[in-house]
């Protein structure tokens, strides 16, 4: 089978990292699999490696939406499928269903964002439609009017699955100052106002003085900056600003918490990565957080997210119970072999029963 899988950006998302994963899986499993991307560069293209990649822009203008020349790009791939990942990609997946009736265009939902006019038109004229979860899927049904046999949800696959031999967690903790004893509380996302990470700032700010802790921030973006001063106000030297890590791993095999308060989501990948490397968690219940297996709590209800912390923080015990059992929900859910087929198979079904040209 031949898969382009469609993305306007090689940015530091999560979908960013899944468009990758999915275009290298899909070419292991024997298929000819390409990604294309509106633009060249991006933070992720260095990870790219032999993975066929062709960008559209010939230099980069700067412009999420902008997708010079893909239906020739399309045409002359001749494809038997293709996979629009993001909201830039998905808002094109309708316009190239109509140009080529006999192609399998899938959408996908991976967004708890408001979704543009072009993306909803999309919905109503892409062969199919992937949920990355049960909320997205039920926002298609309800909000959109989608069909649900016009739906698949396929949860996201494990990005960075546990390391054969974890990172020394000792050394981690110590570059950035921490002890054995403190409290290290992590949250990996890009730097958007939707991630919210002021809240993570504030909350922390209100934990009871007798705690040793740190609140790790890694990811960038625009949002970063206001943080940063927020931080320096609350909890001057108490939280981390950690950048960009191509492989967060090490992060998680320091840190003893996940805590996340984003206020948009469908499948967070970085709850489901630090459930798999053995870190409790505590979230806002948006999008399918609750589907990721950690504890959810309210969304913009601090005082409920330092309750359900609190416990976790007190006690080693009850850290140790609830990271076995996210951990035990997540290498069941998300192994990224049983993802990658899931969407073959359906990729399978949708070109034996596509329509001639």
């Amino acid at each position: 089978m031949k898969i382009l899988v469609l993305q306007d950006h090689l940015r530091s998302g999560g979908t960013e990292r899944h468009s990758i994963l999915l275009a290298r899986a899909f070419a292991a499993a024997g298929h000819e699999a390409t990604l294309v991307t509106f633009r060249p560069g991006g933070t992720l293209a260095g990870t790219l490696g032999r993975l066929p990649h062709r960008a559209l822009q010939p230099f980069d203008c700067g412009l999420d939406w902008f997708a010079p020349g893909l239906a020739r790009a399309v045409r002359a791939a001749a494809p038997d499928l293709v996979l629009c990942m993001g909201r830039m990609a998905n808002c094109y997946a309708g316009s190239l269903q109509k140009k080529f009736p006999g192609l399998v265009v899938v959408a996908t939902m991976r967004t708890g964002k408001k979704i543009p006019r072009l993306f909803r038109r999309s919905l109503r004229l892409a062969r199919h439609i992937i949920a990355n979860s049960h909320g997205a899927e039920t926002i298609l049904v309800s909000q959109h009017g989608v069909p649900p046999a016009k739906i698949t949800m396929i949860h996201n696959s494990l990005a960075f699955p546990p390391p054969a031999s974890p990172a020394d967690r000792s050394a981690v903790r110590a570059q950035l100052g921490a002890s054995a004893s403190t409290l290290v509380l992590l949250d990996v996302a890009m730097f958007r106002p939707e991630k919210n990470q002021r809240e993570l700032i504030e909350i922390a700010a209100r934990l009871p003085s007798r705690f040793d802790w740190q609140l790790w921030l890694a990811g960038t973006g625009p949002a970063r900056t206001a943080c940063e001063r927020l931080a320096a106000e609350k909890t001057p030297g108490r939280v981390k600003f950690l950048g960009f890590h191509a492989d967060p791993a090490p992060l998680y095999a320091a840190a003893d918490l996940a805590v996340h308060t984003s206020l948009s989501e469908s499948l967070p990948n970085f709850l489901i990565e630090a459930h798999a490397n053995g870190l409790p968690s505590v979230a806002y219940d948006v999008g399918g957080v609750s589907e990721t297996g950690g504890i959810a709590v309210p969304p913009r209800d601090q005082a409920a997210f330092l309750a359900r912390l609190q416990p976790l923080l007190d006690d080693p015990a009850e850290r140790t119970r609830a990271a076995a059992a996210a951990q035990a929900h997540a290498r069941a859910n998300f192994a990224s072999e049983r993802q990658t087929q899931a969407y073959l198979d359906l990729f399978d079904r949708l070109v034996q029963t596509s329509p001639p040209a």
